[in-house]
């Protein structure tokens, strides 16, 4: 197996960190790199539901710079 210089870099700071062996510490790696992909295949699609929140009356949504000095002030630039 040929490793890249930075996945290398990676393995080796981690070696340090957990004091693991080379083997160990692929091993593991790949085991949670396989195990989070899985996850993203199962996982559900995020849905929003969505409600007509209304106009406030008296402000024109035509004129969004508008509502936007109203909202922040005229300092807003």
């Amino acid at each position: 197996m040929t490793l890249d210089e930075d996945v290398r870099a990676k393995l080796e700071a981690q070696m340090r960190e957990t004091g693991k062996s080379f083997k160990e510490t692929v091993n593991e790696t790949l085991r949670v790199g396989l195990l989070s992909h899985q996850k993203v295949k199962t996982a559900k699609p995020f849905q929003i539901q969505a409600r007509d929140m209304g106009l406030k009356p008296g402000l024109n949504y035509d004129k969004v710079w508008e509502l936007i000095e109203e909202a922040e002030g005229p300092e807003y630039r």
